[in-house]
């Protein structure tokens, strides 16, 4: 059982070693020749690092982006924390054990699904197949199921999930990347779906974001980096200003509040940038390399990877994504308690990675209006969703926190309204 533990715990839930090993077995799977194959492992490996560096310097950026928006404007409230669920679950519920396994099953049904069914897609995202057996541990867990019963269960609903929500968004990527080599294995897919119908509705006719024209002295705004900037730089700045310099200083130390918060965006520019890099180097290596698993295991497999992978595609979308949902989980939150639901702050992390994707996605379908419109219904559902958990998170012992991706906590709602119940008529 120890070496099945270190296989699950310390290689398996590490998403760059994961998709390395897949890299390699594909390249070997062609008969590369050796350096090869270790050349595109390794560069495999490191386009995810760089791609991991980057996603953790916004990270960084964003939470403390949080702590001065939660300061800055007086807001006190349930805080969306898988990883807070997932500490708790391993740790203080003794599940640690069956959480791990059902990761592994997960996996395997989900290749087993992709050979039997005509959903020929991998799920590599390691940390979103964690979250997923994590919320189907617990919530099998107090559904009454118990032991190899749990692992199978949560694996069969993970597995069903890693299939079908590459396979339901697959039409709209397609029509983002102009091609059909890469899916999207991100467990937020339901509300990219729900927010891509909003925009198809209300955005017909609109042109997309990507070809905004800038007259000639705003044409520095067609880069990038600089445009997104522009966006970050004043939102930083005036939200450390609504925090006050007392609280600010505690976060900057010997850097002026103001600069520190300036810095602060600049530095979320530079994750970006990082991230961008990493996702060129990441498809550059694993799309040719996956070729050797789809030819050979399961035939016609794409592989479905993290939404970061989309954003070169629709850069702009991404910002005007993450702007629209923010607002849109703004007015969730202070809407939601009128009808007796919990109030969810706005987790700025989701709203940067969910809503930029979903920003893509609604530009793809529905152009700049539908971005607008569509994000802010976006940030409302994705709020709505984890606030109709908190009432089953408390009744387990889980005070002040809910889960985040839509998915997952779709999955967490299965349990509480239909396996459940069918559960309970059978003693």
């Amino acid at each position: 059982m120890g070496f099945i533990d270190f296989i699950i715990n310390s290689i398996l839930t590490q998403a760059s070693i994961t998709i390395a090993l897949i890299a390699f077995a594909g390249l070997l799977l062609q008969r590369k020749p050796f350096g090869e194959v270790m050349s595109g492992s390794f560069k495999t490996m490191l386009g995810f690092l760089v791609l991991s560096a980057g996603s953790s310097i916004i990270v960084g950026s964003l939470l403390y982006f949080g702590e001065i928006f939660s300061e800055g404007f007086g807001m006190e409230g349930i805080v969306p924390s898988i990883e807070a669920i997932n500490g708790q679950a391993m740790n203080e519920l003794g599940l640690a054990n069956q959480i791990a396994l059902t990761f592994l099953a997960i996996f395997i049904f989900n290749i087993l699904l992709a050979r039997l069914t005509k959903w020929k897609y991998i799920f590599l995202t390691g940390q979103a197949l964690l979250w997923m057996a994590t919320i189907t541990t617990v919530f099998g867990s107090a559904a009454g199921f118990r032991g190899i019963g749990l692992i199978l269960v949560g694996g069969l609903v993970g597995g069903i999930f890693a299939v079908a929500m590459p396979a339901i968004a697959q039409p709209i990527v397609k029509k983002i990347t102009g091609g059909d080599d890469i899916a999207l294995g991100h467990f937020c897919t339901i509300g990219y779906l729900f927010a891509a119908g909003i925009a198809k509705v209300v955005g017909k006719g609109s042109d997309s974001t990507e070809n905004i024209k800038f007259p000639k002295g705003l044409g520095f705004l067609s880069d990038t980096y600089l445009s997104v900037a522009i966006v970050m730089m004043p939102l930083y700045v005036i939200t450390a200003a609504f925090a006050g310099s007392e609280f600010g200083t505690a976060l900057s130390g010997d850097v002026n509040y103001i600069v520190y918060a300036f810095l602060q965006a600049v530095q979320f520019v530079v994750g970006v940038y990082v991230l961008l890099s990493g996702v060129r180097l990441l498809l550059g290596e694993i799309v040719p390399a996956f070729r050797g698993i789809a030819l050979k295991v399961v035939p016609d497999a794409k592989p479905a990877l993290d939404c970061p992978v989309l954003f070169p595609y629709a850069p702009n979308a991404v910002t005007a994504g993450f702007v629209t949902t923010t607002i849109g989980t703004v007015i969730a939150m202070f809407v939601l308690p009128w009808f007796g639901l919990a109030m969810i702050l706005p987790g700025m992390l989701t709203n940067f990675f969910a809503g930029g994707t979903a920003g893509i996605f609604m530009n793809a379908v529905g152009g700049r209006r539908g971005v607008l419109i569509g994000g802010i219904a976006h940030g409302f559902f994705i709020t709505l969703l984890p606030a109709l958990l908190v009432p089953s998170f408390n009744g387990l012992g889980f005070v002040n926190t809910t889960a985040t991706d839509v998915d997952t906590v779709t999955a967490g709602l299965l349990f509480e309204w239909i396996i459940q119940p069918i559960m309970s008529l059978f003693g």
